[in-house]
């Protein structure tokens, strides 16, 4: 592309985009952000997380020669 051709892009670019000209908030968003997760994800914790708690506790009794690679990989 020539300089020609960049102008005629840059001049059609600036026909088809708007300048935005209210781009501040009306109002602030992360308490209504705060509500949806409270919706999504009530407080306390799930029994999956118990189970994978119990599951884990379990297999370290067991299984104690796990623990160096489990910490290695931490």
């Amino acid at each position: 592309m020539n300089q020609q051709d960049d102008k005629e892009v840059q001049s059609l670019l600036k026909e088809a985009i708007v300048p935005m000209t209210d781009t501040e908030l009306q109002r602030d968003l992360w308490p209504q952000m705060l509500k949806k997760l409270d919706r999504e994800h009530p407080a306390g914790v799930p029994w999956f997380d118990w189970a994978l708690a119990a599951l884990l506790s379990a297999a370290l009794v067991l299984f104690p020669g796990v623990i160096p690679a489990l910490l290695y990989h931490l």
